[in-house]
C-alpha cells in the first residue's frame, strides 16, 4: 500500500528542529508542505530543500475545511503516483492539524497508509512564552471552527490558527459574547523563535493588530473574577448548590417539592403578565424566576439522591428529539397539523407504561378550571366525541343560557344555579376551542381590558375629588365609555 509520511516542522526556527526530522526532510524525494509560511522553511530553502506547497489552495477556496479537503485529495493523488511521499505541517502533526485527521480517516478506510514521524508542537514554546503551567489546566481550540459552547473560561484558553484579521475578528466576536469588551487577551506570534512577539490588547481590539500570521495564537487568561461567569449555566447551578449546602440559606435548605409548588405557579403567572405586557426586561426576569424553581427542584432531587438537573435536561432533550422525527430523523411531515398528529401518536406510545385507566386522567388535576375544561374537551375530541361544525355548539350555548335563566327564576340560587352557570361556561369554552381560542388567554385579555378601563374610572373619580357614592351608575358608565374611546 502506498504510504504518506507526516512530519512536523515544529513551532520555531531551524535550531528547534529535531535532527531526525531534519534528516528526513533533507532526504525526501517527494516533499509537500501545507504552507511554506514558516520560519524553518526559509532556512531549509537556503540549504537547497525542494518541495511543493499548498498555499495556492487557500486562494482557491473560501472555507478552511474546503482547503483541507482539497489538500488531502491532492496528497492521495500524489501518493498513487509514488510509493512514498512526505507531507510536512507546522508544529506537530497531531496538534491542531485538520488535514492530518482527514488523512487518518482515509487510512481507516484502507485508502492509504499513514506514518506519523513526529515534530515539536507549538504548545511547549507557547507555555514558556506566556508563563503557563499546563498542570493548572488549559483548553486548546481552533480559531477556524470556534464555537462559544465549547469555551470554558474557568481555565486558561489557547486559540490556535489565528491566521489573519478576518479569523481574529471571528474569534473576537465569539469571545465578546462571553467576556467584557475590554477583557485583556494576548496575541502570541512565533512563540519560541527569534521573532517571538506577545501583544496584550483589550478584547475589542483583537483584530486590529497587524502582526497576524499562521504562527499566531490567542491566549485568554482564565477568569479570576467569578462574577464574570454569572451568565453561565454552571455558575448558576453552583449558586443553587451553595444555597442548599451546609453553609447555605436556612430558608432554601428547608424547602421541599411540596413547599415550592405555590411559588412555581406564582412565577409562571408573573411571566405570563410580562409576556402580555410585552415587557422584555420583565420576561427576562420572570423566566429567570421560573428557571430558579426548576433548579431548586432539581437540587432537592440531587440532595435526596433521586435525580439531578442533568437528568431533567437529558429527559427533555431526548423527548424533543424523539418527538421531532421530521427534524432529527427521516420522517416526512408537510404541515403543522401533521406535526401535532405525529407528536400525539409518539406521546401516546411513550406513555403506554404510565397510561392511566381513563383518557381524561391524562389531564393535570392541578390546572385551573377553565384550562382543565378546555383540555378535557380536546381529549374527548381526539376520540371523536366532538361536533364537526359550530351550529350545534351555538345551540348548546343558547340551551344552557336558557336553563340558567330558568333556574334563577325558580329561585334556585344555590348549587343548581352554580351547576347551570358551569354548564354555560363549558359550552362557551367549547365554541372557543372550535375557533382555536384558549379560554385562559381570552379571559386574561378581558381582565386586562377591564383593569385599564376601571383604572380610568378611578382616575376620573379622584380627579373630580368626590367619593364613589356621589356618582350614579350612569355617570360611572359614561367614564367607562370614555375609556373605551381612548383605547381606539
Amino acid at each position: 500500500m502506498k504510504r504518506i509520511n507526516i512530519v512536523g516542522l515544529g513551532a520555531g526556527d531551524l535550531n528547534q528542529l529535531p535532527l531526525g526530522i531534519y534528516k528526513h526532510l533533507k532526504n525526501s524525494q517527494s516533499l509537500y508542505l501545507r504552507t511554506s509560511e514558516h520560519p524553518v522553511v526559509k532556512e531549509l530553502e537556503q540549504e537547497g530543500l525542494s518541495f511543493e506547497s499548498f498555499d495556492y489552495l487557500y486562494e482557491e477556496h473560501e472555507q478552511f475545511e474546503q482547503v483541507y479537503e482539497a489538500i488531502v485529495q491532492v496528497l492521495l493523488q500524489k501518493s498513487s503516483e509514488n510509493d512514498e511521499i512526505t507531507y510536512a505541517v507546522p508544529g506537530h502533526p497531531l496538534v491542531a492539524e485538520r488535514t492530518v485527521q482527514l488523512l487518518l480517516e482515509e487510512e481507516k478506510r484502507g485508502n492509504i497508509a499513514v506514518e506519523i514521524i513526529g515534530g515539536q508542537s507549538f504548545l511547549d514554546p507557547m507555555f514558556s512564552a506566556i508563563g503557563l503551567d499546563p498542570i493548572d489546566g488549559f483548553q486548546l481550540l481552533d480559531a477556524t471552527s470556534l464555537n462559544r459552547d465549547d469555551i470554558q473560561l474557568s481555565s486558561a484558553l489557547i486559540i490556535g490558527q489565528v491566521y489573519d484579521a478576518y479569523v481574529a475578528s471571528e474569534v473576537k466576536l465569539t469571545l465578546m459574547e462571553l467576556l467584557p469588551d475590554d477583557y485583556a487577551v494576548y496575541l502570541v506570534t512565533g512563540a519560541g523563535t527569534s521573532e517571538e512577539k506577545i501583544v496584550e490588547v483589550p478584547l475589542y481590539e483583537l483584530d486590529r493588530v497587524t502582526t497576524l500570521n499562521n504562527l499566531t495564537s490567542v491566549y485568554v487568561p482564565k477568569v479570576e473574577d467569578r462574577s464574570l461567569l454569572n451568565h453561565q449555566f454552571a455558575s448558576f447551578r453552583a449558586t443553587i448548590a451553595t444555597l442548599r449546602g451546609p453553609n447555605g440559606c436556612p430558608w432554601d435548605k428547608e424547602q421541599t417539592h411540596e413547599s415550592l409548588k405555590k411559588y412555581l405557579i406564582e412565577e409562571a403567572y408573573e411571566l405570563i403578565d410580562a409576556i402580555n405586557g410585552d415587557d422584555i426586561d420583565g420576561i427576562i426576569e420572570e423566566l429567570g424566576d421560573v428557571l430558579l424553581q426548576v433548579m431548586l427542584h432539581s437540587q432537592i432531587g440531587e440532595d435526596d439522591g433521586y435525580f439531578s438537573i442533568d437528568d431533567v435536561i437529558q429527559t427533555i432533550n431526548e423527548k424533543m428529539i424523539r418527538r421531532h422525527p421530521h427534524v432529527f430523523a427521516k420522517v416526512e411531515i408537510e404541515t403543522a397539523d401533521d406535526v401535532v398528529t405525529n407528536w400525539e401518536a409518539i406521546k401516546k406510545e411513550e406513555k403506554k407504561e404510565r397510561q392511566q385507566s381513563n383518557l381524561l386522567d391524562t389531564v393535570s388535576k392541578s390546572l385551573p378550571a377553565l384550562s382543565k375544561a378546555f383540555h378535557y374537551q380536546k381529549k374527548a375530541a381526539k376520540v371523536g366525541f366532538d361536533w364537526g361544525e359550530t351550529d350545534p355548539i351555538w345551540d348548546k350555548i343558547y340551551e344552557e343560557l336558557k336553563e340558567l335563566q330558568e333556574e334563577w327564576k325558580k329561585g334556585h340560587h344555590d348549587l343548581k344555579v352554580k351547576e347551570e352557570f358551569g354548564d354555560l361556561l363549558f359550552a362557551l369554552i367549547n365554541i372557543g376551542r372550535y375557533y382555536k381560542i384558549d379560554p385562559e388567554d381570552a379571559l386574561t385579555v378581558t381582565n386586562h381590558k377591564f383593569y385599564n378601563r376601571f383604572s380610568y374610572i378611578e382616575g376620573r373619580v379622584k380627579e373630580l375629588k368626590k367619593d364613589w357614592d356621589e356618582f350614579s351608575l350612569e355617570q360611572l358608565d359614561a367614564f367607562w365609555n370614555e375609556a373605551k374611546k381612548l383605547e381606539k
